[in-house]
């Protein structure tokens, strides 16, 4: 091994040592509490939302609706069965819209990750994503009105995994399962992290995604849908990018696109939308990030 490279690796080393010491205590605390959440408060949330259907709440519904799509643990592909059995009760699709959107885009875990980028970008984040999932809502009930928007047809509600009879070996293995899906993903950001802040200049960043502009909220946003994979992920590379620059305003457009076009999310979403409802889910998507990254950037 030259000198250089020796060299190069302890740089990289220390800004990844340095950064996993920042984020750990978040990742741990978060899976946590998301898995208590899903183990010990999962039936709970979705229960509360079942017994919304008999509310005549009308469009002020898709505000709780918001709130317990946020506080729902699952994933897309889990959110989709529970939202056919929804509909099979006769939830409407407004509601549901806005539980599914809520849902994709953040959940307690994330919250409890996202903490770590700071009160603002946290802030940004709950309140962004809560009014993503109420946009969706309304959108949804002026195209339909009392019309069915999703085709839930061939959903079967599925099987939850946390069946042990002893409480505390259902949340360990649940807080294993969540170890083993995030935490490839959470090195992985905390690695590109450190080659960001090793090798990309910071007048870079803040070129690409700093000031006020609507482009850098734009290019926050696009970049946004092929780096998502995780949300533990990514918090790394939104801590350094924000050190390096970005405005809040794009960090926001990022946080929104980035689950919202995360392939597995598109790829259950397509199933219950079709292609042409698809292309307008993609249309809102990127147009209410830029908008929002465009109104924090002004704001914040």
């Amino acid at each position: 091994m030259t000198e250089v490279l020796r060299r190069e690796l302890v740089y990289i080393w220390y800004y990844f040592d340095l950064q996993f010491r920042q984020i750990f205590w978040y990742w741990v605390l978060g899976m946590a509490i998301g898995s208590a959440v899903s183990v010990f408060a999962r039936d709970r949330i979705h229960g509360l939302f079942v017994r919304m259907k008999d509310a005549k709440w009308g469009l002020a519904g898709i505000v709780p609706a918001c709130l317990l799509g946020i506080a729902s643990p699952l994933c897309m592909y889990g959110t989709i069965p529970i939202a056919a059995s929804f509909s099979r009760q006769g939830m409407r699709h407004d509601w549901l819209a806005a539980f599914m959107m809520a849902s994709i885009l953040l959940n307690p875990q994330l919250i409890v990750y996202s903490a770590a980028l700071g009160s603002t970008a946290l802030t940004v984040r709950i309140l962004s994503c809560f009014f993503c999932g109420c946009a969706a809502g309304l959108l949804i009930r002026l195209i339909c009105r009392d019309r069915a928007f999703f085709d839930f047809s061939g959903f079967a509600e599925q099987t939850s995994r946390d069946t042990d009879p002893n409480l505390l070996l259902r949340y360990l293995k649940n807080l294993w399962r969540n170890v083993k899906a995030t935490g490839l993903y959470f090195l992985s950001g905390i690695l590109l992290s450190a080659l960001f802040q090793r090798y990309v200049p910071q007048t870079a960043m803040e070129k690409l995604f700093g000031g006020n502009g609507a482009w850098g909220v734009l290019m926050a946003a696009t970049v946004g849908v092929p780096l998502y994979a995780c949300g533990g992920g990514t918090i790394p590379l939104l801590q350094e990018w924000l050190w390096q620059g970005m405005s809040m305003g794009s960090a926001a457009a990022f946080m929104l696109t980035g689950p919202s076009t995360k392939i597995t999310n598109l790829g259950a979403l397509k199933i219950v939308l079709g292609i042409r409802r698809f292309a307008l889910y993609l249309a809102f998507v990127m147009a209410f990030s830029w908008l929002t990254g465009i109104l924090v950037n002004l704001i914040v």
